[in-house]
């Protein structure tokens, strides 16, 4: 009878447990455009391209994010795979919103940080 008391025992803070758990990851998915207010972060990869404080990041699929904030440090990446950690959100109508080649809004991504992955792009589509 105790044997079947612990054992019931144990499976119900298994339960508990579980339900506990978050579902859902931390991280958003790479590439993906966002929803919401913009307060989450992402992590890009693809093709930065730009000059003069205006620089463009353009993942694998095409999608093309004008990157806005602290872009002092992105000249020297110009041509390069990188990897941008930041806020998304759509570009401000304030700040000349323009149209990929498949013809959908800008995406805007507030960068953090930038991670240098190669010398050359892997696969620019323009």
């Amino acid at each position: 009878m105790q044997r079947m008391f612990l054992l019931a025992l144990a499976l119900l803070c298994s339960t508990a447990w579980l339900q506990a758990q978050d579902p859902y990851p931390q991280s958003p998915p790479t590439g993906s455009s966002q929803t919401g207010n913009g307060s989450s972060q992402a992590s890009i990869e693809g093709c930065l391209q730009g000059s003069d404080g205006r620089f463009t990041l353009t993942d694998n699929s095409g999608t093309t994010y004008q990157l806005q904030g602290d872009t002092s440090k992105l000249s020297k990446h110009v041509g390069h795979e990188v990897q941008i950690t930041g806020s998304p959100s759509k570009s401000s109508a304030g700040s000349s919103t323009t149209e990929t080649s498949q013809g959908s809004a800008q995406q805007a991504l507030t960068v953090e940080k930038v991670k240098h992955i190669s010398e050359s792009c892997k696969n620019v589509s323009k």
